[in-house]
């Protein structure tokens, strides 16, 4: 989304130099950023974001189950090197480097690739308006919206977070650290307390909040009632990330990497039973714009199972088949937060460049995602060269 080592975008301040790098996490790491690239390159051609003529229902299956894990597995990664980073340089030279490596990216892409990007649709719908007008009235008027990078503010505050609980306990995530150790025999314990603590945490906000309701102001956005979720996904990394990660739970001999099979089963489950309920939804409740308490708290149980479940199977495979050899992942590492953040306007100019042509979707998603991949790829390669730029990207 440079070095970051197993973390999500913008983690490589945070990863230990002594310390031999994790094949296996530098890669699903990597696999999540062509995830992101994967979900705004399809969300056009879905149901739900039906923006072109055209659509495709395996969109939907992958939008579906793309938005319901991927930003959450983006914060897991990213704690996993928090508490080390904080007792190595202390608190205030941490949070000196987050704000480098996430408030000036943030700043930057607010100002610049975000209306850029999103002027693309403004133009769909008012081919008149020229940039620097869309562009003044998006950051003094609004509305300002922050695309995929509302994720580099939400980070920082619970690195900010992080350094409050160290500054009041060092020790205070050893719980989970011990539960890790103990997961290397035992998966399955530390699934079932992450799940039953980030569900704890996610269901009430999802009945109260709704699927929809955002907190916005300005280009600062996050989803109400996925916020917390968020945040223990974070301190579950935290945790895991204390001391000793290469002996717990993501140890490549451990058992979480040869149980690759049950994960992808309890992913499955609940992933066909949202399906069941978005049936629900658009046959039998005729898509109300409240849904009942019931739908909401069912759906965010087989939301969390799955989130959890997901990321487990995706971490199995790496641990267990990528942490030695060569991917073709590999070439693509260094520049992987980057590509987070020049993705979107591309993406999406190139979605407003298609929707004229008389294609099927699956040709204009993989188009659009093709090329996608190659121009932001580029794009950072080149931005790298400037003097400087590889310690923010």
């Amino acid at each position: 989304m440079t070095s970051i080592s197993a973390a999500g975008p913008a983690d490589a301040a945070a990863v230990p130099k002594a310390k031999t790098r994790n094949l296996s996490l530098d890669r699903a790491r990597t696999f999540l950023t062509l995830v992101v690239l994967i979900h705004h390159a399809v969300i056009p051609y879905t149901h739900f974001g039906h923006t072109d003529p055209t659509s495709f229902f395996g969109f939907d299956m992958i939008v579906l189950a793309t938005d319901s894990f991927f930003m959450a597995m983006f914060f897991f990664m990213s704690g996993l090197f928090v508490w080390p980073s904080i007792a190595r340089k202390g608190a205030a030279a941490h949070l000196k480097d987050r704000l480098f490596r996430l408030g000036l990216p943030f700043a930057i892409c607010a100002l610049t690739v975000i209306p850029l990007a999103y002027y693309a649709i403004s133009l769909r719908h008012h081919p008149e308006i020229g940039f620097s007008e869309f562009w003044w009235t998006t950051v003094t008027k609004g509305p300002w919206p922050s695309g995929p990078i509302w994720f580099l503010w939400v980070l920082f505050g619970f690195d900010l977070v992080a350094c409050l609980l160290y500054k009041l306990s060092p020790n205070m995530l050893d719980p989970i650290n011990r539960l890790s150790l103990h997961g290397r025999r035992r998966p399955a314990v530390f699934f079932l307390v992450m799940l039953a603590v980030t569900a704890a945490f996610y269901i009430p906000g999802r009945i109260h909040f709704g699927a929809g309701s955002w907190f916005e102001f300005g280009p600062f956005s996050v989803q109400h009632g996925r916020v917390m979720l968020y945040a223990t996904y974070f301190f579950f990394g935290a945790g895991i990330g204390v001391q000793m990660m290469d002996r717990g739970l993501l140890s490549p001999e451990g058992r979480m990497a040869k149980v690759s099979w049950d994960w992808m089963v309890l992913a499955i489950v609940p992933y066909c039973l949202m399906w069941g309920l978005i049936y629900i939804k658009r046959e039998i409740l005729d898509n109300p714009v409240h849904l009942p308490d019931w739908y909401e708290g069912s759906y965010a149980v087989f939301f969390t199972v799955f989130s959890v479940a997901i990321m487990f199977l995706i971490l199995a495979y790496f641990l267990r088949f990528k942490q030695s050899g060569s991917s073709m992942l590999d070439p693509m590492q260094g520049d992987a937060y980057g590509m987070f953040l020049v993705h979107y306007p591309i993406a999406l100019w190139l979605q407003y460049w298609l929707f004229d042509y008389n294609l099927p979707a699956i040709a204009k998603a993989g188009i659009g995602f093709v090329l996608t991949v190659a121009f932001s790829w580029a794009l950072t390669r080149a931005l790298r060269q400037i003097p400087g730029s590889n310690r923010v990207l």
